[in-house]
């Protein structure tokens, strides 16, 4: 599309009539930064300036001004065009970046001002400019710091890793899974090449940055989303004109502008965080993967917890999966202590109402050591838990095999995949005792009562309702330290961090992500599992766990307690299969958003049957209400297309119509 050609965008002038012609101007295709412009091709301006591939400029569009930067040079088109307002004296944009925009765009079906959103900041002031590019300064190394040497395992996984390609690191919680990242980069370094290293949670960004840095020096550079918008040109320029660099951030910062990038790493890659949830709806995986192959750079793909469809897909292509198996510091060689509580066991709770004896008993001995616990409560998610307290029995769709979402409004329980639903029932249909409840409780509610049984203790909590100088990153040190006693938050804590005082963890409801009404309720579950009880036990100190469950002996809990990630992963893989999900169906979940639910629905029933009619072979459920189905005063209706062929998905999207509709191709579930 050319400039004219995009809707609200001028109107074609023949090129010869207007009066910016000029013999000597050239002509320059630009990739514009603005989520005002939908189309799906650059914009043409001129320039009197011979302009390279990569240039940054800044454009007129509409009535602003936007940063963009220059694709090719044309011809002289037939119509008028622009000129460029100003060219930026800074170094291109790496050619792989530009190709890395133009695959984000095809790949995800989005327009080009969504994917250069993702390569450009919002501006770029000649202040700060001055600041990053003017006198020459010198980017110091850390002073050299004795690493702790390689375990066999390291050095076996470190030695494997000898050319550019994908490799799966599965490595259990307290393996040194850094450690070998460390040595992965200083070889990068060494052959003057950069590295990016993804985590998923601002709170985990001050143990890996201190980690780097203390090897690496100021060759680190840092992205959170803490940081000012200053702060950010500054770091974007520092990347632009510095290399070679260790860039730590979030997954945005795979589009970071590095020439020479030797590796990749996606750390806690099972994290749904790296999904973008917002257009254009990337999976930090499948980007990374793209830009390693296009620097011919190496791409670690580290957990504990290895997403299932990420294990099958290594299987499938032949890629190396290397295991970890031991802890890394052997100081303390006991076992951890597991004891699971039986919440349908009120015995256990004539102290409290949701923190069992031995749960208490366990912290009460923990702080008479000084020595530091982690109370648990994963509440991710907003849709009530409907089972019965007398026999564990939840409310589950024939359809689907996932949880029923209770619904207030209709008294009805709904299935949030398929459409399906029945009537509330009173009592307990596998027993017949009326003890059918909807349980609600958060952490806020959890600190009140340990505050209140242990009056001495420091305690403080961590989740995402924390202000900004409360967060856990503000108090890291401080918590390493020791002085914190008892830690009480979300999934936020469960996730690679290292407290060596840290003994003891009590999860509070174990099987709260179960409920969740989408196929990757038991994979999340068994990886928040196996990450909260992977904080203690990591050759510290003895570790102590103490697990609350309403179904002691399911599956999934009793995996993630053993470690037997093969049977679980044997499992999963079955029921995927069975149920068309992820990694045997691509799936798409499109959204339609409408003054009522029926006019929603009666939208979306529409588009089903076009669907359908123009694109044969493939799956299609709903209408369903979208798990939130009443959002900012409208409410939502979704479509679940599955299709082993994601071309087709594709396709289904060029299919939706101008407003009013949302799309997530390859979504991580269906919430």
């Amino acid at each position: 599309m050319t400039r004219t050609e995009a809707e609200g965008f001028g109107r074609n002038v023949p090129f010869f009539r207007s009066p910016l012609y000029n013999r000597d101007m050239g002509f320059y295709t630009v990739w514009v930064r603005s989520l005002s412009y939908r189309g799906r091709e650059p914009l043409t301006y001129s320039c009197a300036k011979k302009l390279a591939t990569g240039t940054i400029v800044c454009v007129p569009l509409q009535k602003e001004f936007v940063l963009g930067f220059v694709e090719k040079e044309v011809s002289a088109p037939k119509f008028a065009t622009k000129p460029v307002e100003k060219v930026y004296n800074l170094p291109q944009l790496p050619a792989q970046t530009i190709k890395l925009a133009s695959w984000l765009r095809d790949f995800y079906a989005t327009n080009l001002g969504t994917a250069t959103n993702q390569l450009l900041p919002p501006d770029l002031s000649d202040k700060t400019i001055e600041t990053v590019l003017g006198p020459e300064t010198v980017v110091n190394k850390a002073q050299a710091i004795q690493l702790p040497p390689l375990t066999v395992e390291q050095q076996a996984v470190v030695k494997k890793i000898s050319k550019p390609d994908t490799y799966l690191l599965h490595g259990k919680t307290g393996s040194g899974k850094t450690r070998v990242y460390i040595e992965l980069a200083l070889q990068a370094v060494a052959a003057s090449k950069s590295a990016i290293v993804l985590t998923p949670e601002i709170s985990l960004t001050s143990q890996l940055a201190k980690s780097f840095q203390g090897t690496f020096g100021e060759q680190v550079v840092v992205l959170h989303s803490q940081l000012t918008p200053v702060q950010r040109q500054k770091i974007w320029l520092k990347i632009l004109t510095t290399q070679p660099l260790i860039v730590i951030g979030p997954r945005s910062a795979l589009f970071s502008p590095v020439s020479n990038l030797g590796l990749i790493v996606i750390d806690e890659a099972h994290e749904s965080s790296y999904k973008q949830e917002q257009a254009p709806y990337y999976h930090a995986r499948a980007v990374a993967s793209q830009l390693a192959q296009l620097h011919q750079a190496s791409l670690i793909i580290g957990s504990a917890t290895p997403s299932v469809s990420d294990y099958f897909l290594a299987e499938q292509r032949g890629k190396q999966i290397l295991r970890m198996e031991k802890l890394a510091q052997q100081a303390n060689d006991e076992a951890t202590h597991f004891q699971v509580v039986d919440l349908r066991d009120r015995s256990q709770f004539s102290r409290s109402g949701h923190l069992s004896k031995p749960l208490l008993d366990a912290v009460r001995t923990a702080l008479g050591k000084g020595e530091q616990s982690l109370v648990y409560l994963n509440r991710r998610g907003t849709a009530r838990v409907v089972l019965c307290e007398n026999c564990g029995w939840q409310a589950l769709c024939p359809h689907c095999d996932l949880p029923l979402v209770y619904h207030a409004d209709s008294g009805r329980f709904r299935c949030h995949t398929c459409g399906f639903n029945q009537s509330i029932v009173t009592s307990c249909p596998t027993c017949g005792h009326p003890s059918v409840t909807f349980r609600s409780f958060g952490t806020k509610a959890i600190t009140e009562e340990v505050q209140k049984l242990f009056p001495e203790a420091r305690v403080q909590r961590f989740d995402t309702d924390n202000s900004k100088a409360e967060r856990f990153e503000q108090h890291y040190e401080a918590i390493k330290a020791g002085d914190v006693d008892i830690l009480v938050g979300t999934q936020l804590l469960a996730k690679g961090l290292d407290l060596p005082k840290l003994s003891t963890i009590g999860i509070v409801l174990a099987d709260s992500s179960l409920y969740l009404p989408d196929f990757s309720s038991q994979e999340r579950t068994y990886q928040l599992l196996t990450q909260a009880l992977g904080r203690v036990g990591r050759g510290h100190r003895k570790g102590y766990a103490i697990i609350q469950t309403y179904q002691p002996d399911s599956p999934v809990l009793q995996s993630a307690i053993s470690g037997e990630w093969d049977e679980f992963y044997k499992n999963e893989l079955a029921e995927r299969q069975k149920f068309h999900f992820p990694p045997y169906y691509h799936l798409l979940k499109l959204s339609c958003k409408r003054a009522t639910y029926e006019s929603a629905e009666s939208a979306a029933q529409k588009l089903k049957t076009e669907i359908l009619q123009q694109i044969p072979g493939i799956q299609l459920d709903g209408p369903a209400p979208s798990f939130h189905e009443k959002l900012q005063g409208k409410f939502q209706c979704q479509l679940v297309l599955r299709s082993t062929h994601r071309q087709k998905l594709l396709a289904a999207i060029k299919l939706l119509p101008a407003s009013g509709w949302t799309y997530d191709i390859d979504p991580i579930n269906l919430l």
